[in-house]
């Protein structure tokens, strides 16, 4: 068994549309990056995670081999709603605690095209929602499932936090989409890299009140992947290359809990409660410890619930965090300095693997203009409803 488990090699492509390629063409890109920032080859790996959500089925981790390398080693498939990514590098995590690696590589992909939120796959299918630019990457809300649409289930999630506390009205809700958009500027990886005034912000069209379109993400494509290595193996290594890993201090996955009246809508708050109590827990860290957080902000709504959730504010106090300038870049927890799923993307598979991927270049000083002074601490969380929740805590190497 490992003692730990550290990332060495991380990369993700730019979110946004790629009309001339496919998944296999991102995903195959991403890995192979993750390994060269890696300083190791296909030829390294002992085992391979994919993650991939509207294209499940059809064995994505083997077709990426066939253009980065086929040398026999396992394949784990995954699916996981909008944890996809997390739960595919978490099942390389577990193989190397378990020790049956030493090392290994975990990728999310998707190609959402201008398919809104319910369908995905191949470039030409990408024909169902037609609206182009920043106006039309957001999925309509009479969709498949009518009012169970996903800007309707964050937005009840947000206006009950709001009815339960004082402080949080459409504002602080509008202020959490207009930090995104600002923080996207300094991202060149985001898919959107526009500021946009709160009056802009609250003035676009309401999706799901109090979320409106620029306080909901976008679809796209794109890939990330990174290389994971075990302790032991790690210390085989190069000094220089050891002081670029970055120690995942926790690795969790919860789902929906158990409740005395039955089956409920899913519980974005309990389910990340439950994976944040078990990650700090685990990694023996709190929130104030926290340089900065990477959470799954796929509506404004939910990012402000979740400075609750994680312990990043008071109980009850989201309104006055994001009122106070904390989670913005320069301040005291930055949240979402990629610009988060609003601005970056969210192309669903690779969301989780990215956010580690923003996390790992911040603590390892490389991230430029949105660097992030100073950090040696980081989270990554997503949601993926049905319901997931995956949380991974980094450290910088001491």
């Amino acid at each position: 068994m490992s003692d730990a488990v550290w990332v060495l090699g991380a990369s993700m492509t730019r979110f946004g549309r790629y009309p001339e390629l496919d998944s296999v063409d991102l995903a195959a890109t991403a890995c192979m990056d993750a390994m060269t920032d890696g300083g190791v080859t296909i030829h390294d790996m002992d085992v391979l995670g994919a993650g991939t959500l509207f294209q499940a089925g059809v064995g994505m981790g083997q077709r990426v081999q066939k253009q980065i390398g086929q040398t026999g080693i396992p394949v784990f498939n995954v699916a996981n709603a909008c944890a996809t990514g997390a739960t595919a590098l978490r099942t390389v995590y577990l193989s190397i605690m378990a020790g049956e690696a030493e090392m290994g590589l975990a990728f999310g992909v998707e190609q959402m095209g201008k398919m809104g939120l319910l369908r995905g796959g191949e470039k030409d299918e990408a024909t169902l929602f037609e609206p182009a630019g920043r106006y039309g990457a957001v999925a309509p809300i009479d969709g498949i499932l009518g009012t169970e649409t996903m800007p309707g289930v964050f937005a009840q999630a947000g206006m009950e936090y709001a009815y339960n506390n004082d402080g949080v009205g459409f504002e602080q809700f509008a202020r959490v989409a207009y930090k995104n958009h600002l923080h996207s500027t300094l991202n060149p990886l985001a898919q959107y890299r526009k500021q946009f005034s709160m009056d802009e912000i609250m003035g676009s069209p309401v999706q799901s009140y109090p979320n409106t379109l620029l306080m909901c993400c976008p679809t796209g494509d794109g890939a990330a992947a990174v290389v994971m290595v075990s302790e032991e193996r790690l210390r085989s290594m190069p000094s220089e290359t050891q002081k670029r890993a970055v120690k995942i201090s926790a690795s969790v996955l919860t789902s929906d809990p158990w409740v005395e009246s039955g089956q409920v809508q899913p519980d974005v708050n309990t389910l990340t409660r439950n994976a944040a109590s078990q990650a700090y827990e685990t990694a023996g860290v709190g929130p104030e410890d926290l340089d900065l957080v990477e959470l799954h902000d796929c509506f404004a709504t939910a990012e402000l619930i979740h400075y609750d959730n994680l312990g990043l504010c008071e109980r009850g106090g989201a309104g006055d965090f994001i009122d106070s300038g904390a989670p913005f870049r320069d301040g005291q927890t930055p949240v979402n300095v990629s610009g988060g799923l609003i601005s970056k993307g969210h192309p669903i598979g690779a969301t989780g693997v990215a956010n580690v991927y923003e996390v790992t270049t911040h603590l390892r000083g490389e991230a430029g203009d949105r660097q992030v002074e100073g950090a040696k601490v980081g989270l990554a969380h997503v949601i993926g409803l049905g319901s997931a929740c995956g949380i991974h805590i980094l450290e910088k190497a001491s």
